[in-house]
């Protein structure tokens, strides 16, 4: 294939340009980027036509106010082109704006310099020049406060009290750069190096270690220098301890110089840069490698262990640094799985310290792992580790190995069940776990239960544990060990209940459910128990609160429920998955199939089993379950419960979220209790279905509740991007119709909102539900535009190339009278302030019949806003006011202004009809004959062409 002509090319690029101008003036930014965007990219070489494109894609960016991005094609055009005015004169405004004023003032000048005659320049130079002495005069006293503080923290004969409050002073200083500027070239990481090794007091250790992750948010080269000088191990180092504080600081740091070496930020919807990613890929991969062999370390501490794996998961996603894969192939897995086969009972010292989390923070790991294994031959090679790393495991004649198989293998069941189930599938490994249930080793029995409990999840394993297990879970539920008994409990609760919530289908006898149910109850509740013993019990109840019988007799139970939530309110990793079903179970927040009455019928003629409801989980019982719930202050324990990183429970914690918001009367409970924060953070993470559970909840408090009450502060902002999440044309009308309420009530907040909105695309989301043929939908969508008709940018999005006045007007006329009312009062907003929008009104054909239906309408509200467009209109201008006085609409208005009826609402609207006959007066198009307006000869007008 020949290449196409160099002449096309150029032609092409010219084209895209024009394209992109006119989009701009047409205020469609986004377009004009996508069109300069495929213009670069046409554009081979680097010269002064790529430099225009790359200037007009940041003069783009900045109307989006996409700073960063703006400098960014700014610094292109001035490295093809350095004395560039225009893309000097951009880059100064985006770095103001970003606040790195001193690189801003250096390019006003550079512009002046080379364009000494431009107006625009000398304010932005004069503005500049003041920001930019202020900037000297701050940087002189943060200098004389980072020599004062780094002397009082680093000497060790001054007060303890004084050099805590020192090393806090500086760690608020770094986190300005001229600060952490100043304290890294004053040699402060040698400083903290050694503090970190000698110091006793938690406080100052803990002060320093956020210091350093403070300076490596500054800049990538500092974040590269600080790893040149400390070294990996050291960072490891920092959170060797047993201290949680301590760990999550020394984990906070590794995550801070993760995020500046890629370009991700702590917020849960950023993404890495993939330039910098490249830049830095050696340092990136040593991270990992350096991460994947400490996870079997002996010489750290447990706790130390957790925040390694809670950062190879929280990095391993596509969506971050796509470390699944590379994890595999330098022998992570491996790694990993032998975390998973560590018990606490073997207590060598060759043993790892472990804690009660590691293994399920090991099994959501696993499961991350392997969903980001993308492709058959990737899942393949992860099977093939865990393969090897099992029969490596039995070929050793020992009880122990045989032990530690079975835990790994429960490890996977709980997380890549996929993998689990392939192991557990193989042959004789379900005969061994058998057996060691069936031994007097109470260790065996321990892991054997747990691995059969794991393992009941697919009916064909139901089926040969219930044949060949049963019996022996039994004897097992008899043993003197609690922590046998208990978990031979939940073998037999998740088996009793393999039925979900069929109510005709009982693997046990009539009556065996109550009594597993009471079983555990009596654990939960037992204070003398301790946590792992109650968190088994609650595991047993999330699978018998499959059944509504149970779920009725443990909802009026308040001593069982206030234990079940205190248990949760703890925030134990390894309890959450148990509570949070069981919350799940009680108000009924599971997926339900949908019953199609024709299959029903089919299915009864083939003679095939039909799931059958139980009369408890009618919505009336399910409503009084989620009140008793939100009154016992469910909402607390969820909380609590939103701080996971598994993605399965924290779509489970918004299913429970959502069903209590179901609810007008409890969203207020939500509200006062935290639950916003925890919504917005399960509405950005995790899977997409719980996303929307989150989103809905959000939605519905924001219907009720005021949202300036609901959502305080920047978490206003928050709230825009999980509701617009939900105007998506897949999901259902209810979410479609919430969102839009709480958006439409959100937008009358305030104009940084509505610009936030607006940011986010939100307007041409909710305008496609104007054109929707539900009449609810297209209502609410009217109604949120009127709100978002306040802000000045929107109004210059309705005055540009298009056609949105025009179904404004064309509304005005709409057989429902709420979307009259809707519409007329957001065309008479955007007339209020849009001379250019009522241009555009008298170009409808239709539009004098919109106006009489307003004016004419028996409805006062809907003539009130009838009359505010009118009389807009006529002072928009002098063509437009005769228009309006030559056509039928002025019979209509000047039967308003002559009306008799003396009540408020009329008088009210006869006044706005007086003052739009003044205003034809000004245009002298009328003239006052007494009490009589008497419309005016047009003559001396120039004959229009």
């Amino acid at each position: 294939m020949k290449d196409a002509p160099s002449s096309t090319i150029e032609e092409d690029v010219q084209k895209l340009r024009l394209e992109g101008n006119e989009a701009f003036k047409g205020n469609a930014w986004l377009q004009a980027i996508n069109c300069y965007t495929k213009a670069i990219e046409l554009h081979p070489e680097e010269d002064l036509a790529k430099a225009v494109l790359f200037k007009n894609r940041a003069a783009a960016f900045l109307k989006l106010e996409k700073f960063e991005k703006a400098a960014n094609d700014c610094s292109k055009a001035i490295d093809i082109c350095p004395t560039d005015p225009k893309a000097l004169f951009r880059r100064a405004i985006a770095y103001e704006t970003l606040g790195r004023v001193e690189e801003a003032y250096r390019d006003a000048r550079n512009a002046m310099t080379s364009d000494p005659g431009n107006k625009e320049l000398q304010p932005l130079l004069a503005r500049l020049h003041e920001k930019a002495q202020e900037k000297i005069r701050e940087n002189a006293k943060t200098s004389v406060k980072v020599e004062q503080m780094m002397e009082l923290a680093f000497d060790p004969s001054k007060e303890a009290e004084k050099r805590e409050t020192a090393m806090k002073n500086l760690l608020v200083l770094a986190r300005e750069k001229a600060g952490a500027d100043l304290m890294f070239n004053k040699g402060l990481l040698s400083k903290l190096k050694t503090v970190l090794k000698l110091e006793k007091n938690e406080e100052i250790c803990l002060a320093a270690i956020r210091t350093i992750s403070e300076l490596c948010q500054q800049s990538e080269d500092m974040t590269l220098a600080i790893l040149k000088e400390l070294g990996l191990p050291w960072f490891l180092d920092t959170f060797n301890s047993e201290s949680e504080a301590r760990v999550n600081a020394g984990q906070y740091c590794l995550q801070a110089i993760l995020n500046s070496l890629s370009g991700m930020t702590n917020k849960p919807e950023s993404k890495p840069e993939k330039a910098k990613c490249e830049a830095n890929k050696a340092e990136i991969d040593s991270l990992l490698t350096f991460l994947t062999f400490s996870l079997t370390s002996r010489t750290i501490t447990g706790q130390a262990r957790d925040a390694v794996i809670e950062l190879l998961t929280r990095n391993c996603h596509y969506t971050t640094l796509e470390w699944a894969e590379q994890f595999v192939q330098i022998g992570g897995l491996y790694k990993m799985l032998e975390v998973s086969s560590e018990l606490q009972e073997y207590k060598y010292e060759s043993a790892m310290p472990i804690t009660d989390n590691s293994k399920t923070l090991a099994s959501v790991c696993l499961a991350r792992i392997y969903e980001n294994m993308y492709y058959d031959q990737a899942r393949k090679n992860y099977l093939e580790k865990v393969d090897e790393f099992v029969r490596d495991k039995l070929m050793a004649p020992d009880i122990e190995s045989k032990v530690r198989v079975t835990v790994t293998i429960t490890t996977l069941l709980l997380g890549a069940l996929d993998a689990g189930n392939a192991m557990i599938a193989k042959e004789g490994v379900m005969e061994m776990i058998l057996v060691m249930a069936n031994t007097e080793d109470e260790l065996q029995q321990k892991v054997a239960c747990e691995c059969l409990i794991a393992a009941a999840s697919k009916k064909d394993k139901v089926k040969t544990i219930i044949t060949q297990g049963v019996h022996i879970l039994k004897r097992l539920y008899n043993s003197k060990n609690d922590a046998i008994r208990i978990r031979a409990l939940v073998g037999l609760c998740k088996l009793g209940s393999s039925g979900g919530t069929d109510a005709s289908i009982r693997p046990f006898a009539d009556g065996s459910t109550a009594k597993l149910a009471e079983a555990c109850r009596r654990f939960l509740i037992n204070p003398a128990k301790d946590t792992d013993i109650r968190r088994w019990a609650a595991e047993g109840l999330s699978y018998l609160t499959l059944d509504a019988d149970v779920k009725e007799k443990l909802i009026e139970d308040r001593r069982a429920l206030q234990a079940l939530l205190e248990l949760a309110r703890t925030g134990s990793q390894a309890s959450i998955y148990a509570i949070v079903t069981v919350l799940v179970n009680l108000v009924n927040a599971y997926d339900k199939q949908e019953i199609v009455p024709e299959m029903m019928e089919l299915a009864k003629f083939a003679k095939h089993h039909i799931p059958e409801e139980h009369e408890l989980d009618d919505p009336d019982f399910v409503n009084k379950r989620i009140e008793v719930l939100a009154k016992e202050g469910v909402t607390t324990a969820l909380v609590a419960l939103a701080r996971t990183e598994s993605h399965n429970c924290r779509e489970l914690i918004g299913r429970v979220f959502n069903a209590i918001c179901s609810q007008q009367e409890q969203r207020g409970r939500v509200s006062q209790q935290g639950g916003v924060k925890a919504l917005l953070g399960l509405a950005i993470e995790g899977t997409d279905k719980g996303k929307r559970q989150a989103a809905q909840a959000l939605a519905r408090i924001g219907i009720t509740i005021n949202p300036e009450v609901a959502f305080t502060g920047q978490r206003c902002q928050e709230a825009i991007r999980p509701l617009l999440f939900l105007l998506h044309q897949d999901y259902t009308a209810l979410e479609n119709f919430e969102a839009m309420l709480a958006l439409c009530n959100l937008a009358g907040v305030s104009e940084s909102i509505r610009k936030r909105i607006v940011k986010e695309q939100g307007l041409q989301k909710i305008e496609i539900y104007m054109y929707h043929e539900h009449l609810m939908l297209s209502r609410a969508s009217i109604q949120c535009v009127v709100n978002l008709l306040l802000s000045p940018e929107v109004v210059n999005l309705f005055e540009g190339e298009n056609d949105r006045t025009k179904f404004l007007v064309l509304l005005c006329a709409d057989e429902d009278e709420e979307t009259v009312k809707a519409s007329a009062g957001a065309l008479a907003i955007l007339l209020s302030s849009s001379t250019k929008c009522a241009d555009k009104v008298f170009k409808v054909s239709s539009w004098q019949d919109s106006m009489k239906f307003l004016l004419a309408n028996p409805d006062p509200d809907v003539q009130h806003r009838g009359l505010c467009i009118v009389f807009s209109l006529l002072a928009s201008s002098k063509e437009n006011a005769a228009e309006i006085v030559s056509s039928d609409v002025f019979e209509l208005l000047l039967a308003h202004s002559q009306s008799s009826d003396g009540s408020e609402k009329k008088e009210k609207l006869k006044k706005i009809a007086l003052e739009c006959l003044e205003q034809a007066e000004k245009w002298s198009l009328v003239a006052k004959a007494g009490s009589v307006v008497v419309q005016e000869e047009e003559e001396g007008l120039p004959d229009l062409e």
